[in-house]
């Protein structure tokens, strides 16, 4: 089971802040569970889109496109943030 966050841009056009996800079978990195959530279509595609501005961590660390998820890991999606 994952546990996935959904933070501020995010969190508004899903709907949701966090949700628990059994890992679906064949996703094995941020790349796979990133195509398997914009598959669910409208919002998720349009938000999780390549050309959208968003991050992801994994257990709270920055992760990339080929960074492994497993069961039991926190994913979290997000905007950029920029500080002043």
């Amino acid at each position: 089971m994952l546990n996935v966050l959904y933070f501020a841009r995010l969190r508004e056009s899903l709907g949701r802040d966090t949700e628990k996800i059994e890992l679906p079978p064949g996703v094995a990195d941020v790349a796979g569970l990133t195509a398997w959530l914009r598959a669910r279509g409208e919002a998720w595609e349009r938000e999780l889109a390549p050309g959208r501005s968003w991050r992801v961590a994994v257990n709270q660390d920055m992760a990339r496109p080929e960074s492994p998820v497993r069961d039991g890991d926190e994913v979290a999606f997000f905007p950029p943030v920029t500080g002043g």
